[in-house]
């Protein structure tokens, strides 16, 4: 393969990605193979439920347990938690404010740390890469689908990142 993309992630992510890994192959599927082996013993497979379901199921296991293997092995761990850093790096807390004067907090993680909210945002998104080697006072622009945008980057932190 030529130059796959790093998968940087911190400390915290890596750990979170590893319990996952270690649930699902030692806790979910084992659980699941005995239940589609118990349900392919009663016979007729076609139209038994527990059977049909379970083969789906553990199907999705596998895919997730071989999505998280590769990027564990793909992973390079950057821990700038702790540290003094003046320009915006990967594992910051940088605090913004918009052209409109909204006031927004975003962590710099890895792809596979992303949650529901928007607190955390991908190193490889439009916002982190408009962020990144500034420092606390630049103001920066955000090329956004609606249209650049100015932000102004008011604090930069490092937190520990569990």
């Amino acid at each position: 393969m030529a130059d796959e993309v790093k998968n940087y992630i911190t400390p915290g992510g890596y750990r979170r990605l590893q319990e996952e890994l270690a649930r699902l192959w030692k806790v979910e599927r084992p659980s699941l193979v005995t239940t589609v082996a118990w349900a392919a013993g009663n016979g007729d497979r076609s139209e038994n439920g527990d059977y049909i379901y379970g083969k789906r199921k553990l199907r999705e296991i596998d895919r997730r347990l071989r999505y998280l293997s590769k990027s564990l092995e793909r992973a390079v761990v950057v821990d700038n938690s702790g540290t003094a850093h003046e320009r915006v790096r990967f594992g910051a807390t940088v605090t913004i404010v918009y052209e409109t004067g909204d006031e927004r907090e975003v962590t710099i993680v890895g792809v596979d740390e992303l949650d529901s909210g928007d607190a955390r945002v991908s190193w490889r998104s439009p916002l982190a890469k408009a962020l990144l080697t500034a420092r606390a006072g630049d103001t920066v622009t955000l090329r956004a689908p609606r249209g650049p945008e100015r932000l102004e980057i008011v604090a930069v932190r490092y937190d520990d990142l569990c």
